[in-house]
């Protein structure tokens, strides 16, 4: 600093404080810094995968992530098993809650209502959370249930549940009614993991990890399906969560490989998109000011990654009319 500008300095931090001012240039800085780092998301370039999160700030059970009304994103076991961690558009975060008892989170999606609805793996149950109080609940039960996993909703509120068996390398499909029925959609199956819905409500998709084979089926108003048929195959590495775009595009994670493949509703692959760092990812979630950020839990790095993409998600759209009609 030349004397000049010393001199000046030395002026201005002679004036009486404005407090009024202070407060005005901290706000204005901190929405500035937010701004920057939404738009350091927004202008990355496309399918271009970068950490959003520290490694290691989760643990190697990392998953399940979900977008709520407003942007902020949640997965499961931030910093310890059974927590939700809640992570901020800047990529800052915080536990969330804890959950009960010896339960542990897996899949999260949100329905209609803005309620967080949570697949328990170790108790059957599908809890929920109301967002305002945290105060957690079961919302959904079933002994029968060998493990319910992944989660997914259509625009009714019907839940559909992968349930593997994983040390017989089996699983079931399971339907939960907005009521918290459970309704066995179908059984003797392979490792069922990843599930989606597609944007016009019309099929249901299923992968298997071990047999690493993706399932298509017929999805009706009342919650049945029917015409069950492989959509696509692979001859390596596992499969493990998967999401619809609004074109109905399915990104599934290549759970050892490090990848999400993008696989178009005819069941061609369209395009390899690799992790910044790990091999194995465990679901993904859209989100983003637009839709079109694609947060990964990376369970070997212990955080969330993210990269760019065209088109927005099929539930960041359907959750965007649903504030829209709530409004």
């Amino acid at each position: 600093m030349n004397i000049t500008n010393k001199q000046k300095y030395n002026t201005i931090m002679a004036q009486p404080v404005n407090k009024t001012m202070v407060i005005f240039l901290f706000l204005f800085l901190a929405v500035g810094y937010m701004g920057m780092k939404q738009s350091q998301h927004t202008q990355q370039d496309l399918y271009e995968s970068q950490h959003l999160t520290e490694p290691g700030s989760f643990t190697s059970g990392a998953e399940g992530p979900a977008v709520d009304k407003v942007g902020n994103l949640y997965a499961v076991n931030y910093q310890r098993q059974q927590t939700i961690g809640k992570i901020y558009p800047d990529g800052t975060a915080e536990i969330f809650v804890e959950l009960p008892g010896e339960s542990i989170g897996n899949g999260i999606r949100f329905n209609s209502k803005g309620d967080m609805l949570i697949a328990d793996y170790v108790n059957h149950n599908i809890l929920k959370v109301d967002m305002d109080s945290r105060e957690i609940s079961a919302f959904a039960h079933n002994a029968k249930m060998n493990q319910p996993n992944d989660i997914a909703i259509g625009a009714d509120d019907r839940l559909y549940a992968s349930d593997p068996n994983w040390s017989e390398e089996t699983g079931q499909l399971w339907r939960i009614d907005p009521d918290g029925q459970t309704v066995l959609l179908e059984k003797n199956m392979g490792t069922t993991n990843g599930i989606t819905v597609s944007p016009d409500e019309k099929t249901l998709y299923v992968n298997e990890s071990v047999q690493r084979k993706v399932w298509a089926y017929d999805l009706y108003s009342d919650g049945n399906i029917s015409n069950k048929r492989l959509l696509i195959s692979f001859t390596d590495y596992g499969l493990d969560g998967m999401r619809c775009d609004v074109n109905g595009n399915l990104y599934i994670t290549r759970h050892g490989k490090g990848t999400v493949i993008k696989v178009s509703p005819g069941g061609e692959v369209l395009r390899e998109i690799p992790a910044a760092e790990g091999k194995n990812i465990t679901n993904l979630a859209f989100g983003g000011p637009d839709g079109r950020t694609v947060y990964m839990t990376v369970a070997d790095t212990g955080n969330i990654q993210f990269f760019r993409v065209e088109q927005p998600g099929r539930n960041w759209k359907l959750m965007q009319k649903t504030n829209s009609l709530g409004s």
